[in-house]
């Protein structure tokens, strides 16, 4: 049944808006856990990643080209430009089939080397996420974070340990 959706004249729904804020809030936390539990050298993050790591040399070249500043810090200006937006829906557009929710919208790290926070985060497309972050993982751009997140998931868990301790403690000697 077609209904003639046009999205060019479509309204905002406040509650839609919210349920896209939350899946992709949601994704960037299962990724930066991701990155804690897998060493980024290992990590697939679709059945494609060869292609699609293949794919971003060839059309964007200057992403693969070392010292990599341009995959490790994202320019966000060139990405929004007149000319950064055809190319990556030329790239994109290769995956519309190929990529469950291709287009659907991510939270991206600007920068590799620093976590998901307000100023180090950006909103892409889930090919431009998987575009950088594979990218970041085959050169190894992700091993600080993957070393970070790790870090931080082990003081989290000494910190919880160390509550539950004080917790047994305090009712040991309550209990006398």
């Amino acid at each position: 049944m077609t209904t003639g959706f046009d999205p060019n004249t479509a309204q905002n729904l406040v509650e839609i808006e919210k349920q896209f804020a939350v899946k992709a809030v949601e994704h960037a936390q299962t990724y930066w856990n991701l990155l804690e539990k897998v060493d980024p050298c290992n990590l697939r993050l679709t059945k494609l990643d060869d292609e699609i790591f293949e794919h971003i040399k060839s059309e964007f070249p200057e992403l693969a080209e070392e010292p990599y500043d341009t995959v490790l810090k994202i320019d966000e200006e060139w990405m929004k430009s007149a000319e950064g937006k055809e190319r990556w829906r030329k790239f994109m557009q290769a995956y519309e089939k190929k990529v469950q929710d291709y287009n659907f919208g991510s939270l991206i790290r600007t920068d590799a080397r620093g976590e998901y926070d307000e100023k180090n985060t950006m909103f892409v497309t889930r090919m431009q996420f998987y575009a950088y972050e594979i990218a970041r993982n085959r050169l190894g751009l992700n091993d600080a974070a993957h070393a970070k997140a790790k870090a931080d998931a082990e003081k989290e868990k000494a910190r919880k340990e160390k509550e539950r301790e004080a917790k047994n403690k305090k009712k040991k000697s309550n209990g006398r």
